[in-house]
């Protein structure tokens, strides 16, 4: 019962600091992206940026070699705070010096396809693509570390230096390039420079902390313990090559089958639903080492309450971002312009999709760190074939919002396959009547919100319009009871501050 209150008190603790910094990082990415972006650069030097960032994601995801599956999966079984967790980080180490040195190779290799498929319909691109090579490198070095820190219990940092000290400096970037003190390509330099920084501050901290171990403790590793990491590595590949295609392989179609400009579009727009996912990365993060250990335990009464929790909470706050979102559609169009109204249904039909996958809480990672985690590689190549297939079919009738219907279709579609494969292996699923409850108040507050004349001034609109539909919203949560934890923290609040 202890070690319950434990894990689950880090869960609330850590997700809740987590969650402060990634909404913060989310207000000053919106700024940079939605607002300055949209007005300082072209959609073509957007579409520049975006398809550097997914290019160096596709590398450095597949040659972590799937060693960040192996951390989250098979740290509980080094962890030992005396013994410097018997040396684990020496094989973070090492991986990751093979892995950055294999990346810089592939990418040699690969350079002349990726630009023969680009050099027509994204030309400011192949100009920039060397700066590729830094972004994977580092982007590779940040994965495997902050998965190490996610071990630790201590995925707050990872997530600050990402969403917000990153985006900081980016926006000062950006700042000094509308001065005029840098050219283009100097400000394309210092947004290489802000992505590499995290990983470099995260291996200073390693350092500072006494973590940065590289002398090899490998008498350790049984032969049982080298064989199902091996296994969980090279799972951990695939998995980690589809997942990170099926992540890119829109934004990459985009600039192929149409244009940059319309990749600028595309990912501007995209911002606005990923909004809704925002509260449960810093939740899964932290739920991801945790869900390991219980695992390891086979404590499935534990595994099952996080399920059920994570749940029908990321529902709650999903489903409040999304109604938030749809209401203020004119307004959100009349900030980005109308050269970005053709991705005016990305929102509605990606963010139906992620709302549908935050209502299943953590069930990938339930998955994942389960003895059946070779499913999960199987489940994802089997989204990645759908999405690209989909997005062939809708990208030459709907443009851009044949790429968002691709997305959802695929989301909703894998998604259901997760919930069902868990049901029958272990008859859990996190479903109740509290959750039809919540849909019907979802609508009701929406179509409230839609009765409500526009008003002449855009941001008192955006303030009135979202603070009614925020305080409709909670007193319906409150009087159903939809979260048990939600009305208990009321209540909590009540004693503390009305005796």
């Amino acid at each position: 019962m202890l070690q319950k209150k434990f894990t689950l008190g880090i869960i609330r603790k850590q997700g809740i600091q987590g969650s402060i910094y990634l909404y913060i990082g989310v207000f000053v990415g919106f700024l940079t992206s939605s607002v300055f972006f949209t007005s300082i650069l072209t959609p073509e030097q957007v579409g520049l940026i975006t398809t550097l960032i997914l290019y160096s994601a596709v590398f450095a995801q597949f040659w972590t070699l799937g060693f960040n599956s192996v951390i989250i999966r098979m740290f509980s079984y080094f962890r030992n705070n005396e013994n410097k967790h018997n040396h684990f980080f020496f094989l973070v180490f090492v991986i990751t010096v093979i892995g950055s040195a294999l990346s810089i190779l592939s990418y040699y290799i690969l350079e002349p396809y990726i630009i023969k498929v680009n050099v027509k319909n994204a030309p400011l691109f192949i100009t920039y693509i060397r700066y590729i090579i830094p972004l994977i490198v580092f982007t590779l070095i940040f994965y495997n570390l902050d998965a190490y820190y996610t071990v630790l219990y201590k995925t707050v940092r990872g997530i600050f230096l990402k969403e917000l000290f990153q985006r900081i400096l980016i926006l000062v970037a950006l700042y000094i390039y509308v001065l005029r003190f840098i050219n283009f390509e100097n400000f394309v330099i210092g947004y290489v420079i802000a992505n590499c920084l995290p990983s470099v501050v995260l291996i200073i901290l390693l350092i500072v902390e006494g973590e940065f171990v590289i002398k090899p403790k490998l008498e350790f590793i049984s032969k049982d313990l080298s064989k199902s990491m091996i296994n969980v590595g090279l799972f951990g590949i695939l998995t980690t090559l589809v997942g990170s295609a099926n992540i890119q392989i829109d934004k990459a179609m985009a600039s192929s089958m149409m244009s940059l400009d319309a990749t600028g579009i595309y990912a501007i727009v995209l911002t606005f639903p990923l909004l809704i996912k925002v509260p449960s990365r810093a939740i899964l993060k932290i739920s991801s080492a945790i869900i390991a250990d219980a695992w390891k335990r086979n404590d499935l009464e534990e595994i099952t309450k996080i399920y059920k929790t994570t749940s029908i909470n990321q529902y709650i706050i999903g489903l409040l971002i999304f109604i938030g979102l749809w209401a203020n559609i004119d307004n959100i169009f009349k900030i980005l312009g109308p050269d970005y109204l053709p991705g005016k249904y990305v929102i509605v039909l990606v963010g139906l999709a992620f709302i549908f996958e935050m209502a299943t809480g953590a069930v990938s990672q339930i998955i994942a760190y389960s003895s059946h985690y070779k499913y999960l590689t199987w489940f994802t190549a089997l989204m990645l074939v759908m999405v690209f297939v989909s997005n062939l079919i809708f990208i030459p009738i709907l443009q851009i919002t044949g790429v968002a219907l691709a997305s959802a279709i695929t989301t909703i579609i894998f998604t259901i396959i997760k919930v069902i494969f868990i049901y029958r292996k272990y008859k859990i699923q996190p479903f109740n009547i509290r959750f039809v409850y919540l849909s019907g108040i979802g609508l009701a507050i929406f179509l409230l919100s839609s009765l409500m004349p526009a008003m002449h001034n855009m941001i008192f609109d955006i303030i009135i319009r979202s603070g009614a539909i925020t305080i409709l919203y909670v007193i319906f949560l409150v009087l159903f009871k939809i979260s048990p934890e939600i009305n208990n923290q009321i209540a909590e609040l009540r004693v503390k501050y009305f005796k």
